[in-house]
């Protein structure tokens, strides 16, 4: 058995006195394990019961408890189970009913039901007062509100147009040439698609224009083609900014998105003929030069500029950002750079062409052999003949000529690289082939495939810019772009400071640490954001005796293999841990290739060795550029082997730097089920709403595949702590679902068992069972943070995920409702602050950012609800990126403080380094588990996909491995 190693000076930890709670782990429930179904019976909807139950309340008295009678509430929970999945009602409220859950079995009868009244987000319950104020900037840009009704055209353009270029093209020609005449002057916002935006009345309500327009894509043959088009405006609606000016001054809870979207598309509109639009994004390669990345990419610097309402009213948020692009080359130099190979003289392989054609399918070109005319066309295809064998039918008697001659006789263009195929053009119903010689690839076109670890390191050392210079090239962007002389601005009445938001904040003290009682030092108070190990043990080091090591590397010879294991072992035994210094069977050396058969050889000849005691601890010493191996053995070991383990690459072996060693022991530590330290005020019961009572603090993420996976799942993950007071340790499941899908669909569940009846289960369910378990209480408060949900989804996904979290409560007990904080939290967005003097040393860290633990939480943020920006952590290189926190849902009556302090707190627990992290951990290891369970996936050839029989094309989601029980009850995803 692994045991902590504790004596009797080991921390003791003050415990408040807690009425026992009831034992609502059912015996006849059933576990669902790594939150898949264990049984072959599908979920199904549970049955309806008319049996009232409490009120959900969003905010409610500090401290209490939810009490078994209902109670009056101004905001009351608006989930309902019958919410499907992707479903949203508009105006976020649903209808009242009576659904509810009510599943029976032989022993317990369980009710809930989800009342569904107004809902709306948590006020900002005031501002936060603790630590150090200080001055920081924001890329924040005031814009003044304009006094003019905005009016709304609808636009039909006959016949339909796919592309917003040709569509913004088609509404340039109608303004230059009724603007002073129908337009009655006006200057229109038109976003590409259907809307079209007036500052004022046009003087008719619906009105028919011819508009014609030169077509220079996509012909082979002839002059360039004039198409006419029909364009009809239609008015719709006049927006009135008075709402949006009550919202941003907090007088109105709902913004206004409709004046919101014009005033963004009014400021967009210049720049969208100046630069090259993507989404939000503006990029361009006049604002920097652009960098190769390799094999025909280059990075192209940009901007990224939106309006938002904030506390000090319109924003505008302006953010650098980079790109790859495909390299304007002419084609043959592109596949030259493509392959890394000489193409002029030899032939492309079958494996050359593929790769080719995967790389320019869907590119645009332009032609070169027929001089000023530059046709475009987009490529479609590679031929698989090289060009000297390429023959088409020139009428049709059909009679064939070759590309060579056709070329030769209409163009008078000799064809000098016969040996390479053509290009497919075009319709690839009719063949068209354009020789790669007489090609080059049109500029501006994005790339949005895969890149390789070599583009995406060449990438991030253009992204990555010191505060001080993003902050000049955010100022210069914004003087550049001259808003005051803006037309379209000038039209609409709205003007932009070109001076940089001050912002007052706050930098929150760092926690103080507790260390074990052995060590030298006790106690620990990180130092601008880190701290190390010196001096210092783990507050409760595990025992590892029994453990293996397999070198998977060519290069590292077994001597150095076995004196880096040694390190490794007395680094965790300094640490605090009691590691045992020599393997149980001597380090086995096999090939990446052999990944399965050296494991199972391994764990069987430990365990023959060991007369049936289990393995504790796998080491894997890997190739720097290992493939798939990582992913498979993690597979194999947390799903079918139930083994813990800790891979290290090759260039650490042969380096065995004492940090680097640190670290790994760290990490080895809670895997095994220890802690590495622990937040003092947690041990002594002193952090509000925590302390008091047993509180469990939850994270979840989910993530999704890369473009271009089409087959691949969305993985959600939930992590849970399943220690208090502590805090420290979290247990994980993961679930995969639907592609794309952002709503975690396993947190509650039920399904039919033939024996039992309807039977619950789910994360959220699984995960206060294993709390109950580890800590002998039932949670009685919980704070959920979500990562990876945006704004546009913040009610849908509060609405589906709260209801799973009352219903997987209900179903444990009934009438049990701990009240719950649901908080969002944000890494993908645009704000950034910067040091407001960069000659301060004492304002900022090394890397020139401002200080960890600097809050915000007025003037940039929202302007009547419960958000607030946090940089917890210390810079390494590049510009610090804050996680905005957004709070959804409050039942604990959090202060702002009290919220803050936590989160920060938190995030000095972090478990796999000294240092305070930029997440809130609980939300970080959800993000881990979540990129684990990619690697659960079963391999090809492995899953018998029925999904489709009966003619059902619907794509079917294939279940994850579930992870062994040793293996789901401690941090594996570290």
């Amino acid at each position: 058995m692994r045991q902590v190693r504790e004596n009797s000076e080991a921390h003791v930890v003050s415990m408040p006195q807690i009425p026992k709670s009831g034992n609502w782990i059912h015996k006849n429930s059933k576990t669902v394990q790594n939150s898949k179904l264990t049984d072959a019976q599908e979920p199904q909807s549970v049955k309806p019961s008319d049996q009232p139950s409490p009120k959900s309340r969003g905010r409610r008295r500090r401290g209490g408890r939810k009490s078994d009678e209902s109670s009056p509430s101004s905001r009351p929970c608006t989930t309902s189970n019958q919410l499907g999945v992707g479903e949203q009602d508009k105006n976020c409220v649903l209808e009242d009913s009576a659904n509810g859950i009510a599943v029976s079995n032989s022993e317990s009868q369980l009710n809930f039901r989800s009342s569904s009244k107004n809902l709306s987000f948590p006020s900002r319950p005031g501002f936060g007062h603790l630590g150090t104020k200080c001055i920081v900037k924001a890329n924040h840009f005031f814009a003044e509100l304009p006094d003019k009704d905005l009016n709304h055209y609808d636009v039909t353009i006959i016949p339909e147009v796919k592309s917003k270029a040709v569509n913004r093209a088609l509404v340039a020609e109608l303004v230059k040439h009724y603007k002073e005449s129908d337009l009655g002057s006006r200057l229109p916002a038109y976003d590409g698609s259907k809307n079209l935006y007036t500052a004022g009345d046009l003087s008719f309500s619906s009105k028919e224009f011819i508009v014609r327009l030169i077509d220079d894509e996509d012909h082979l043959n002839g002059p360039k083609r004039e198409r006419e088009y029909k364009v009809v405006l239609k008015f719709v609606a006049r927006t009135n900014l008075h709402h949006l000016g009550q919202f941003l001054a907090g007088k109105r809870v709902d913004g206004p998105k409709d004046a919101l979207q014009i005033l963004d598309i009014v400021l967009r509109e210049l720049s969208v003929k100046r630069f090259c639009p993507i989404g939000r994004y503006f990029f361009s390669p006049d604002i920097r030069k652009p960098q190769r990345l390799g094999d025909g990419l280059e990075a192209w610097c940009g901007f990224y500029q939106s309006i938002r309402p904030t506390q000090m009213g319109l924003s505008l948020n302006i953010d650098m950002a980079s790109a790859a692009f495909i390299e304007a080359l002419p084609v043959i130099e592109f596949v030259a750079q493509l392959l890394g190979k000489d193409v002029l003289s030899r032939p492309l392989s079958d494996s050359d062409r593929i790769k080719v054609k995967k790389a320019l399918r869907g590119v645009k070109v332009e032609v070169t052999h027929r001089g000023d005319i530059r046709r475009k066309y987009r490529v479609s295809g590679v031929t698989t003949q090289p060009t000297r064998e390429l023959v088409f039918p020139i009428d049709d008697d059909s009679t064939m000529k070759s590309v060579v001659e056709y070329f030769q006789e209409m163009y008078g263009f000799t064809i000098q690289y016969t040996h390479l195929p053509c290009l497919q053009v075009g319709n690839q119903k009719k063949a068209n082939y354009l020789p790669m010689e007489a090609c080059k690839i049109v500029e501006g076109q994005r790339y949005t495939k895969r890149l390789s670890e070599k583009q995406i390191t060449a990438l991030l050392k253009v992204t990555c810019q010191r505060p001080r210079d993003r902050e000049n090239d955010v100022v210069q962007t914004v003087q550049k772009s001259a808003y005051e002389h803006d037309p379209y601005a000038k039209e609409f009445g709205i003007k932009i400071s070109e001076k940089m938001t001050c912002v007052e904040a706050r930098v929150l003290p760092a926690p103080w640490l507790k260390y074990h009682e052995t060590g030298r030092e006790k106690n620990c108070l990180p130092q601008v954001g880190q701290w190390n190990m010196m001096n210092k043990k783990m507050i409760n080091g595990m025992t590892v005796s029994r453990w293996a090591c397999i070198n998977f590397s060519r290069s590292v010879q077994e001597g150095v293999a076995r004196g880096f294991c040694s390190e490794l072992a007395q680094m965790c035994q300094v640490s605090g841990m009691e590691f045992s210094p020599d393997p149980v069977i001597p380090i086995y050396t096999a090939r990446p290739d052999q990944v399965e058969k050296a494991l199972k050889h391994v764990y069987h000849a430990c365990t023959k060795k060991l007369k049936g005691k289990e393995l504790e601890l796998l080491l894997a010493i890997l190739p720097d550029n290992n493939g798939s191996l990582y992913g498979d053995l993690k597979r194999i070991c947390e799903t079918e082997l139930g083994l813990v383990s800790q891979c290290c690459l090759t260039k650490h072996v042969f380096k065995i730097n004492k940090q680097y060693l640190a670290n790994v022991s760290l990490k080895i530590n809670v895997k095994m089920g220890g802690r590495n330290t622990v937040l003092l005020d947690a041990i002594s019961c002193r952090i509000p709403l925590v302390s008091d009572i047993p509180t469990i603090i939850l994270g979840a993420d989910v993530t999704h595949p890369e473009n271009g996976e089409e087959s691949s799942p969305s993985i959600a993950a939930v992590v849970a702590s399943q220690d208090w007071p502590e805090i420290t340790k979290y247990a994980g499941l993961v679930c995969a679902q639907a592609q794309r899908q952002e709503l975690i669909q396993d947190l509650f569940k039920t399904w039919h068992d033939p024996v039992r009846g309807t039977v619950c289960g789910g994360m959220i369910r699984d995960l206060l069972v294993s709390f109950r378990k580890a800590t002998g209480q039932k949670p009685q408060r919980i704070i959920f943070y979500r990562d990876g949900v945006s704004e546009g989804q913040f009610y849908q996904v509060l609405l589906f995920e709260l209801d799973a979290i009352r219903k997987a409560c209900a179903s444990l007990e009934p009438n049990y409702q701990p009240p719950v904080t649901f908080i969002v939290v944000q890494k993908r967005h645009h704000t950034r602050l910067f040091p407001n003097n960069h000659r301060e040393k004492n304002s900022m860290d090394k890397s020139g950012n401002i200080l960890p633990g600097t809050v915000v939480d007025s003037k940039i943020c929202h302007p009547t609800e419960f958000d607030f920006y946090l940089c917890s952590h210390a810079g390494i290189q590049g510009t610090s990126r804050p996680a905005h926190y957004h709070v959804l849902w409050d039942e604990n009556n959090f202060s702002a403080d009290g919220i803050q302090s936590l989160t920060n707190n938190l995030c000095y627990t972090y478990a796999r380094c000294t240092r305070s992290v930029s997440v809130v951990p609980p939300a970080y290891y959800a993000h881990l588990a979540a990129f684990r369970a990619r690697f659960y996936m079963e391999p090809d050839g492995h899953h018998q996909d029925n999904g489709n029989n009966g003619g059902d094309k619907s794509p079917t989601v294939r279940p994850l491995l579930a992870l062994k029980e040793n293996v789901k009850r401690v941090m594996f995803y570290c």
